[in-house]
């Protein structure tokens, strides 16, 4: 199983999809089962700079059938409702004020390739239907023409907030989802694939060698930190640090916590405290709208933060409590009270 992980992840690595978490193992190898059946369809969900699109098109390099054909990406956040049928299936000269010429549209510009549907949550609802009856019949009509004409698509599709909440909510067709969810990949945030931190800052590093000094190694102690750091953009929010870093750093060859707390904003406290502000806002609404009592919301939200700190290797309780900065004695009695003692010994 070890020679299959480290060959799925040498493969992905190749078209750009860099992973050495243990988690994200079975998505790859769903991913390259997905890649081999050219037809079927596939959902892709996670937050914000996960990598969806980068993971789509791996899938469409691996696919056989359609590689050597175009990948096209629609981004329906920002497509308009009112150009939308245009964009996606063409018109005819005429068709409306300013269509002076005929248009191919996006899907026959990915004929026989790949057509990505990023942030697939924010399509119009009155362009689903009609997105649905193409994916069903293998058929367009441009705007203002009378002929349909085949098209062979494979649509991936990518949402960075799961769609069956938003089916349920009556906002995204249930037919549709069910059509667009045949294969489905789930793509979890960066702060649970902490293996892979150390490997994404050295390839971004890699990848800029050519502009920047070289990097060899990152520093134990920033990977540790950024373990607990939310990075709420994800991948993408740590690619653009690393670019900042080194554009500051003037010699070495690693990245260490003076090269992260030069390149972070000049309002690093501020930041702390929409963070803390976020954090009370979640639990107001457990509180408020979940109907959890207010105790028992306070208990459980210092276990998880003390959860999440013991995830870090490689610290005593007195890091610990540096870290949080408390006593150890006061750690200690937080550790025996919300069972959590594996580490109170030490």
């Amino acid at each position: 199983m070890r020679t299959e992980n480290t060959e799925l992840r040498t493969l992905f690595r190749k078209h750009g999809f860099i992973t050495d978490s243990e988690s994200m193992m079975p998505v790859l190898r769903l991913a390259r089962r997905a890649a081999v059946v050219s037809d079927i369809t596939i959902l892709i969900e996670g937050e914000t700079g996960t990598g969806k699109q980068v993971l789509a098109r791996t899938i469409h390099a691996l696919d056989e059938k359609r590689s050597a054909f175009p990948f096209v990406t629609v981004h329906c956040s920002t497509i308009t409702e009112t150009l939308a049928e245009s964009e996606l299936f063409g018109h005819q000269r005429g068709a409306f004020s300013g269509a002076t010429g005929n248009r191919a549209g996006l899907f026959h510009t990915a004929n026989r390739g790949t057509l990505f549907l990023d942030d697939v949550n924010d399509l119009p609802l009155a362009l689903q239907p009609k997105l649905l009856d193409v994916l069903q019949r293998g058929i367009i009509r441009p705007v203002g023409s009378d002929r349909e004409l085949p098209i062979d698509v494979r649509i991936i599709s990518a949402a960075n907030q799961p769609l069956a909440p938003l089916v349920a909510r009556e906002r995204f067709r249930n037919d549709l989802y069910h059509r667009l969810n045949v294969a489905k990949l789930c793509l979890p945030p960066l702060h649970e694939r902490g293996e892979d931190l150390e490997t994404l800052m050295l390839a971004f590093a890699a990848r800029n060698r050519n502009l920047y000094p070289e990097i060899l190694q990152i520093d134990a102690e920033l990977i540790r930190f950024l373990r607990l750091c939310p990075l709420r953009g994800n991948v993408r929010e740590l690619e653009h640090a690393v670019t900042r870093m080194l554009f500051l750093k003037t010699e070495g060859t690693s990245l260490g916590m003076a090269d992260w707390l030069a390149q972070a904003p000049a309002s690093t406290a501020d930041g702390h405290a929409d963070l803390v502000g976020e954090a009370a806002q979640k639990l107001w609404t457990a509180v408020f709208e979940q109907g959890v009592p207010w105790s028992e919301a306070i208990e459980r939200l210092e276990t998880r933060l003390l959860e999440r700190v013991l995830m870090v290797e490689g610290q005593t309780r007195r890091d610990i409590a540096k870290r949080l900065n408390t006593s150890e004695r006061t750690l200690y009695h937080k550790l025996r009270h919300h069972k959590l003692a594996r580490l109170a010994a030490s």
